[in-house]
C-alpha cells in the first residue's frame, strides 16, 4: 500500500508531466484492457441480449494476448458473463473481474488513464477526469465518474484529479509528445464551459504528458459524443494517421470530413515532419429505427497481437480490413460485426480503455 502519505501529497501536488509521465500510445505494449461489462438496457434498447456475442468475441481475442479487466456490477452479472464468454471459448484464465459498479458500458470515456515513467517512483499512474457522460446527455453516471479512482485503490496506483471534464475517445495519441482532438467535441460548452482553448490544451500537455496538441474541427453524424476523435482520425504509428473519409457527394459526412483532411495535411509534428495520412472509407450508412447511427471503421481497437475492427454488413467492409491490415504488418487485424453494438452508439474502442505494460 501506499503509506508515505506526506510523500504521496507532495507527488500529487506536481502534474504527471512535471515527473515525467506521459500517456503511451495504443498501439505500445499492453499489459491489460480494461472493460465495463454491458447492462444497461437504455443504452441498446431491445438489443441488450444481441450485443453480447460480439462483445464476447471481442473479449476472447484480447485474451488472446493481454489480461482483460472487467469492471462487473455484481456477482450475479458476473455470472452471466462468464457463461457468454464460455460459449465464444475465451480463456478464462486471462479474464480478472472487479465488482466496482458502473452506470454504462463506455470504459474509454470513464476508464482510467494510464501513463507511465519507467524511471520514476511509481511506474505507472492514473489520471481521473471528470466524467459527464457527454455534457449530461444520459444521467446518472456517478458510479462511472469513480472508475479510475476505484481502480488506483485496487492496484495501489497513485490518482491525480485535474478537475476538468475529458473523455478518452476525445484524444488519440502517437506516443511521441502529440495528441490529436476535435474542437466540436473539447470546446463544447457543454464540457467545461470556464475554460478557453489555450486552456483546455494546458491541461492536455501536462495531464497526459504531451508537448503538441493538434485540432481538427468535425465529428461523423450521429455522434452523440459531439465529436469524437476515435470516430474519425486513428494513428497507427507515430507519424501516420488513418482518417475516414465518406466517398459519396451527396452524405451528410461528406464536406465534414472533407474539412478534417484540409487540416490534418496543414500540419506538422513535433519534428517539423508532416503528417502521413492514409484514407480509410466510411461504411454505408447504418440506420436503426430511423436514427443514423456513428458507424465507423476508425473505431478500432489495437491490442498486443490485433487489431479488431467493427464491420457493418457492408460492402465496404473488407476494403476497409485490407487498408487497416496494411498499416498493421506485425498485427492480425479481426473483424467482428458491430451491427448490433453501434446502435449504442459505439464501438469496441468506446468500450475498451487499455493499460500500458512498463
Amino acid at each position: 500500500m501506499i503509506t508515505d502519505t506526506i510523500e504521496f501529497s507532495t507527488f500529487i501536488n506536481n502534474t504527471p508531466k512535471d515527473l515525467g509521465y506521459y500517456f503511451p500510445a495504443e498501439f505500445s505494449l499492453h499489459e491489460a484492457t480494461w472493460l465495463s461489462w454491458p447492462h444497461k438496457e437504455e443504452s441498446w434498447p431491445g438489443k441488450l441480449s444481441a450485443v453480447y456475442p460480439a462483445y464476447s468475441q471481442f473479449v476472447k481475442t484480447l485474451a488472446e494476448s493481454e489480461k482483460v479487466r472487467i469492471n462487473i456490477q455484481d456477482l450475479q452479472l458476473k455470472v452471466l458473463a462468464i457463461q457468454h464468454l464460455e460459449k465464444v471459448g475465451a480463456d478464462l484464465s486471462q479474464v480478472e473481474f472487479f465488482l466496482h459498479p458502473t452506470n454504462d458500458a463506455w470504459c474509454r470515456d470513464h476508464g482510467p488513464a494510464f501513463l507511465v515513467n519507467p524511471t520514476g517512483k511509481y511506474k505507472k499512474v492514473i489520471v481521473d477526469w471528470n466524467y459527464n457522460a457527454w455534457g449530461g446527455k444520459y444521467p446518472p453516471f456517478d458510479f462511472d465518474d469513480v472508475i479510475p479512482t476505484l481502480i488506483g485503490k485496487q492496484f495501489d496506483i497513485p490518482v491525480f484529479h485535474p478537475g476538468i471534464v475529458m473523455e478518452g475517445g476525445s484524444v488519440e495519441f502517437n506516443g511521441a509528445g502529440t495528441v490529436l482532438t476535435s474542437t466540436c467535441c473539447l470546446l463544447n460548452k457543454n464540457r467545461n464551459p470556464h475554460l478557453k482553448q489555450a486552456q483546455i490544451e494546458n491541461y492536455l500537455i501536462n495531464y497526459y504528458g504531451v508537448d503538441q496538441v493538434l485540432w481538427v474541427d468535425e465529428g461523423i453524424v450521429g455522434d452523440d459524443t459531439d465529436g469524437h476523435i476515435d470516430d474519425t482520425i486513428r494513428f497507427v504509428n507515430e507519424d501516420t494517421v488513418l482518417s475516414v473519409v465518406e466517398t459519396k457527394l451527396n452524405d451528410e459526412n461528406y464536406d465534414l470530413l472533407q474539412k478534417n483532411l484540409i487540416s490534418l495535411s496543414k500540419m506538422r509534428l513535433l519534428n517539423d515532419k508532416q503528417l502521413n495520412v492514409i484514407e480509410l472509407p466510411m461504411p454505408d450508412a447504418v440506420v436503426y429505427e430511423g436514427i443514423r447511427l456513428p458507424a465507423s471503421y476508425a473505431n478500432f481497437y489495437i491490442s498486443n497481437k490485433h487489431v479488431i475492427v467493427p464491420t457493418y454488413r457492408c460492402a465496404k467492409d473488407d476494403q476497409a480490413l485490407d487498408i487497416i491490415a496494411q498499416c498493421f504488418p506485425s498485427r492480425k487485424v479481426v473483424g467482428i460485426d458491430s451491427t448490433d453494438i453501434i446502435w449504442g452508439l459505439g464501438s469496441f474502442h468506446c468500450l475498451s480503455q487499455q493499460e500500458p505494460a512498463v
